[in-house]
């Protein structure tokens, strides 16, 4: 073999579609030293038995993108590299065969229409006529994405070998990559069984084999392989060549045309994972023994689509394992425990469809120090304390498997692995009714069952309105009128401590800090962009100390961002210390009541402003209170160490019972910040969203001589104005919004909704989404024109506005 070179801009571990993909993009940014190793054949992991069907649409706009960069992609890469690819553009049929599928179809096409996407809603015949081979007597409609296709995965990972070699990258096949050199937490080099590679940034595409290896270097990566098969069939009559690709997720299946015959796969709601004890030494071009009583419900389900399979010879059914993970979504981007260490991995057999645009993600990441556009979904950052666990991940991902084809309802919470953490107050809430919901394993309550009511804690979902709508109702309506409790313990909680606290956190804080101790400061942190990275709260309890909150899904990402941000010459430490504090938020016109029923602190308007952090005493309790609300009410949140959590609560409640105060969860609080106007990050905003796209401008310290990151872009935007506004609309309260529905500002497409819910003080349906234009947006351009949402295909008026729609010091209410 050729010999290794001794040092290497970056090496990639693994030759699959993923790690042939990144060094294709590395080269063409310029990184022609870039090194792929394989530690046997390019595809040889799982990619060579992959099915091959590209499809686009997700529900999240960026996903879709990435997955439209690889049709892209593979419509050029045969003619730049000269090797075949077996792509075709041939489109994708997907069917449906029930009244709520049909809604779920005709909404996935709204939000085709809302990312940009061509998806055509079509009859049984007319389905049929694109299908022939497929009995269409329970089919109720289709979709039809023009742009979908099929690819060979190994040809085309072979052609953007070549293509990767055409533009300088060297690929080194037959080289195991035994370890990796890290001194003083920093990547020194690459070892493999053929010599030592001196580089910075290491980039693993390694598939099924990621966790182990990644877990050898103290990296979480959660993914496990599972059992997937899929059936060829001999060539038979009646099979065009151009047949599209079929999904029937009623019946679980799949269908892709190949050499006159069928591939037939799905995704059984029993799958089975494989490897627990370890994939097995030298596993590479291998397949696992077909399990065909396995594969019989599917084979029963698809001759009910497919009578003519009934007689068609089986050539293969492939039996190959992939690598899925807990929440269906694949894991890109680089490691919060170790710099310079990035994974592309764990694609849920959907690695043909994402590999070019997975792969041109990760090399602007790695050159860039940044992707390309908001990734949050597939985020490595989004996992946390119990993906550390191989047998919960297990556990989750194989519920995730066999939900890949159910029906994705509004709201759907996972079951599996649960309860996993817990408040101290857990139990107590759930024999008051809660009904719990899920986040990185946090059991959080969603709402309130009143059993007197006949009311039961467990969602019933649907695409109208849930089982659940009257009693968060009651909540909201406690909120505005009297007082609500919520158990908010699962927030994440970090503190930084040292002589340069202040002067890291301005630095890396869009909003000024350096406010007096016992201030609390609403704030961004900003990307190199301007965009919007973190959204939290911040707490200057000592001269050299801060408490700062965020969102329990983001514990990993913030502290990754708030760690890696802080200059390295500035001396500080960063905690996490989320499981120390309990969090009662105490929130309503009656909360100050209740509050100064129970301490003998002075809570009044002026013994305690808004804005500001104190420690009073409630039971014998130290409890850090902040003077703060994200319902557009009276409040705090109330933060005490967790041994201490029953007996406040227990005050609480008594000291709240004449003043009506009830318990209330997380869709009350959806519900409340709908009507205020506060944004979500993950949703309003995000690293694509400034605070001045999103009307948070006034959080950004530009009137100050203060440097921070993100300053200068800020300042640019600031002066140039803005191609995107969010903005707020309202529409009859019997129109069920649920983000991504499609905005049209006098009939032209000018975005999508970023959330949607309902507003039960304004009797409207309520949602946020940005509003485009190429040449500019101002508040006079939003406000001038007609608008109407598509909702599942059907176009309703609706209202715009930029200001909340709830002001408590408004008489309540703004219309």
């Amino acid at each position: 073999m050729t010999e290794l070179p001794s040092t290497a801009k970056a090496v990639i571990i693994g030759g699959g579609i993923i790690g042939c993909s990144t060094a294709y993009h590395l080269a063409k940014l310029g990184w022609t030293d870039t090194v792929l190793l394989e530690r046997k054949k390019l595809t040889s992991g799982t990619t060579f038995h992959a099915a091959g069907l590209v499809g686009q649409l997700r529900s999240n706009a960026n996903i879709t993108q990435l997955l439209g960069y690889s049709v892209d992609l593979y419509n050029k890469i045969e003619a730049e590299t000269g090797l075949g690819t077996g792509w075709k553009m041939n489109g994708g049929l997907r069917l449906a065969c029930n009244e709520e599928r049909w809604t779920e179809v005709k909404r996935q096409a709204t939000t085709a229409h809302s990312f940009g996407l061509e998806m055509e809603l079509l009859t049984p015949k007319e389905a049929q006529d694109l299908w022939p081979l497929m009995d269409i007597s329970d089919v109720i409609g289709a979709a039809f994405m023009p742009t979908d296709g099929q690819a060979n995965p190994s040809d085309i990972t072979q052609a953007l070998a070549k293509g990767a070699r055409m533009a300088g990258a060297k690929i080194f096949e037959d080289t195991k990559v035994t370890d990796i050199e890290i001194e003083d937490g920093k990547i020194r080099a690459v070892i493999t069984e053929h010599g030592r590679i001196e580089c910075e940034k290491v980039i693993c595409c390694a598939g099924q084999w990621t966790r182990i290896f990644a877990g050898r270097f103290g990296v979480n990566v959660p993914l496990v392989p599972m059992e997937h098969q899929y059936m060829v069939t001999e060539p038979f009559e009646g099979v065009p060549s151009g047949l599209p690709t079929l999904r029937d997720p009623d019946r679980l299946t799949y269908y892709k045309e190949e050499v006159g015959g069928l591939v037939m796969g799905g995704y059984e709601p029993n799958p089975i994972p494989w490897a627990k004890d370890g994939i097995p030494q030298g596993f590479h071009y291998s397949l696992l023994d077909s399990n065909f009583d396995h594969f019989e419900q599917l084979m029963e389900l698809a001759l009910g689509r497919v009578p003519a399979l009934e007689h068609a010879g089986i050539k293969t059914l492939t039996n190959g394992p992939e690598s899925f993970t807990p929440d269906g979504n694949f894991i890109i981007g680089e490691a919060p425990e170790l710099k310079n260490f990035f994974v592309g991995a764990g694609f849920n057999a959907f690695g043909i469809a994402a590999g070019g645009g997975a792969g041109m993600a990760l090399a602007e990441w790695v050159k860039n120090g940044e992707p390309p556009f908001d990734l949050w979904s597939a985020d490595i950052r989004r996992f946390g304390r119990p993906h550390f666990d191989t047998d919960w991940v297990r556990t989750r991902t194989v519920e995730a498997y066999g939900k890949h084809y159910t029906m994705a309802w509004p709201h759907e919470e996972h079951d599996s692995g649960r309860p996993c953490r817990k408040s101290p107050l857990y139990d107590t809430l759930k024999d008051q009714g809660a009904c719990f919901g899920e986040k990185l394993g946090w059991e959080r309550p969603n709402w309130f069952a009143d059993a007197a009511k006949g009311e039961t804690p467990k969602d019933v979902y649907s695409f109208g309105r849930q089982n659940w709508f009257e009693a968060v109702g009651r909540e909201h309506k406690a909120a505005r009128e009297a007082a609500v409790l919520f158990d908010q313990t699962s927030f994440a909680k970090f503190a930084l401590k040292g002589p340069d606290a202040l002067a890291a956190m301005n630095w890396i804080c869009a909003n000024d800090v350096n406010k007096p101790v016992g201030s609390l400061i609403y704030t961004q942190m900003l990307n190199n962009k301007g965009g919007i990275e973190c959204d939290l709260t911040v707490g200057r309890i000592a001269h050299d100390e801060f408490y700062i909150v965020t969102g329990t899904g983001y514990a990993t990402h913030d502290f990754d961002w708030i760690r890696r941000n802080i200059p390295e010459d500035m001396n500080c430490q960063l905690f996490d210390i989320t499981s120390s504090n309990a969090v009662l938020s105490l929130m309503g016109p009656k909360a100050r009541d209740i509050l100064a029923a129970v301490t003998r602190d002075d809570v009044s308007n002026d013994g305690f402003k808004f804005g500001t952090i104190r420690t009073i005493g409630i039971a014998g309790c130290p409890v850090q209170a902040l003077r703060v609300t994200y319902v557009g009410e009276l409040g705090w949140e109330l933060h005490l160490p967790v041994e201490y959590a029953q007996t406040v609560y227990a005050a609480l409640r008594e000291a709240g019972k004449p003043h009506g105060l009830i318990n209330a969860g997380y869709r009350s609080i959806e519900s409340l910040r709908l009507e205020k106007g506060y944004r979500a990050w993950g949703a309003d905003i995000g690293p694509d969203h400034t605070p001045f796209e999103a009307g948070l401008g006034w959080a950004v310290k530009l009137k100050k001589d203060i440097p921070f990151k993100g300053r200068a872009a800020a300042e640019a935007q600031k002066a140039g104005g803005v191609k995107k506004m969010l903005a707020c609309f309202t529409t009859d309260p019997g129109v069920v919004l649920l983000g991504r529905e499609t905005i049209y500002r006098n009939g032209k497409r000018v975005g999508w909704l970023t959330s949607g819910g309902y507003g039960y003080t304004v009797g409207r349906s309520i949602g946020y989404g940005y509003i485009r234009d190429p040449e500019g947006v101002d508040a006079d351009y939003v406000l001038s024109g007609d608008y109407e949402l598509e909702v599942a295909t059907e176009r309703v008026p609706c209202n715009v506005q930029l200001s909340p729609l709830f002001d408590p010091s408004m008489s309540r209410v703004k219309t």
